[in-house]
């Protein structure tokens, strides 16, 4: 995978995890909303339902109170009361029933085959005694009592919700109750449009994560398309320039080679011809060879200072005979005296330790950064700084000169390559390249491990 791809999957990846975490979240107290908003829904409505329980109870009582309250208890009294009761109901499967303290049915107007029965030890499906359960709430006082019963209009066992009070002048349980399929029902609407808005927010989360990512890829992808025409205008502009200083570089070399080197080899080819004849003459002609050979071996030995300047130039080798700090000195005094500006040059510590290769890259920056000063930063003072400490050689150059936007020299494809031949230099040796400028001066600092 390449560093580009790379970013964008580290850019992609945390804001993935981060939209996961919060649908995780967002999930989650969905969840426990929904619940606790279902919980508190049945809640009220079951109160509902209770309070009307009590109230059906109530008017059942008054419908039969001018009999229960006549202090008679023949047969035909109970009788007219029973008939009395089992004509009143409530909705589809609203009834009320009774039954004597001993379990036996009294009446049940939706199921009459129970009239008669004891039931006392009668189970539910899932083995509750329900008759039994009734009765010991009717011998407290009355209340409400949840048990399964079997529903007349689906004739199938569900949960109900029963309110039975006792008529004690009677000896009698009479109660009423409603299914709670019903309810149910509407519980399970509820909960099943909740799972829809949870799952709608999933949805929109995701599809808020897939845009994301999409949005995050389109603008890596932009940027790199961006970055890579930039990267290949400045790798065709440094191509350039690499060909066009070689170029130049031949064409000094041939300056040097033909106007000062080999015009004076002639000159002394020739002079040696003529001192070779005036040998052969007589004592003046003598002297005056000898002279003649003696302006020779000047001019020889000025041949030889060419050739060793054009030799410095080609690969330093002070950096050789003398080591590093005493080449960047030397480096330091010849731009001062040609150029005029004064360079301060310090070195501290141990730098002697670097391999030849990074010797050369060092050296190499200090003459790019000095030559840069010179072209454009029409600085006052320049200082040369040379460090060697904890395991590490740091070579810093800094000018109080005017200064520039490195972020718009990164970005221009004609400028810059100096510097960006500064930075590959140190990439190649594995160091660090750091660069600062501002209106106050520039700084070009380049650190090298020993080891490297």
């Amino acid at each position: 995978m390449k560093l580009r791809q790379k970013v964008i999957f580290l850019a992609i990846t945390p804001l993935i995890l981060a939209l996961c975490a919060i649908a995780l979240a967002v999930r989650h107290q969905s969840n426990l909303l929904a619940q606790q908003q279902k919980a508190a829904i049945e809640q009220a409505y079951l109160a509902s339902k209770e309070a009307e329980l009590k109230h059906y109870v109530t008017l059942a009582l008054h419908s039969v109170a001018h009999l229960s309250g006549s202090g008679r208890n023949d047969l035909a009294t109970m009788d007219e009361a029973k008939r009395i009761l089992s004509t009143l109901s409530f909705g589809d499967d609203g009834y009320f029933f009774v039954y004597d303290m001993h379990g036996r049915s009294l009446m049940h107007p939706r199921q009459p085959e129970l009239v008669g029965r004891n039931l006392y030890d009668m189970r539910d499906g899932a083995g509750n005694p329900t008759i039994r359960r009734l009765l010991a709430r009717a011998r407290a006082g009355g209340g409400l009592e949840r048990y399964t019963w079997v529903k007349p209009s689906t004739h199938k066992e569900v949960a109900k919700l029963g309110y039975v009070i006792p008529v004690t002048q009677w000896g009698w349980m009479l109660g009423t109750g409603i299914y709670l399929d019903d309810v149910e029902r509407a519980l399970a609407r509820i909960d099943a449009q909740q799972r829809g808005n949870i799952h709608n927010t999933m949805l929109w989360i995701a599809g808020i994560a897939i845009l994301s990512a999409l949005a995050v890829g389109v603008s890596g992808l932009a940027l790199n398309v961006s970055e890579s025409r930039v990267a290949d205008a400045k790798l065709k502009a440094l191509a350039q320039r690499v060909v066009e200083s070689q170029e130049e570089e031949r064409a000094r070399l041939s300056r040097d080679l033909h106007d000062g080197i080999s015009q004076w080899l002639v000159s002394i080819k020739l002079q040696i011809e003529a001192g070779i004849v005036r040998l052969s003459g007589a004592a003046p002609q003598t002297e005056k060879a000898v002279t003649m050979f003696e302006h020779t071996a000047e001019q020889l030995n000025k041949v030889l200072g060419e050739v060793r300047r054009i030799s410095h130039n080609l690969r330093p080798a002070v950096l050789d005979d003398i080591g590093l700090a005493a080449a960047l000195a030397h480096l330091a005094g010849e731009f001062q005296q040609n150029s005029g500006m004064p360079v301060q040059f310090t070195a501290r510590g141990s730098t002697d330790r670097l391999p030849d290769v990074a010797n050369t890259v060092l050296f190499r920056i200090a003459q790019e950064a000095l030559t840069n000063i010179e072209r454009h930063a029409h600085a006052s003072r320049i200082a040369v700084a040379l460090t060697g400490e904890d395991g590490s050689v740091t070579l810093a150059i800094s000018d109080d000169g005017v200064g520039f936007d490195t972020a718009d020299i990164a970005q221009h494809p004609q400028r810059g390559i100096g510097l960006r031949n500064m930075m590959e230099r140190m990439e190649s040796i594995g160091g660090r390249f750091e660069l600062m400028s501002g209106a106050d001066g520039t700084v070009v600092r380049a650190h090298v491990e020993n080891g490297k």
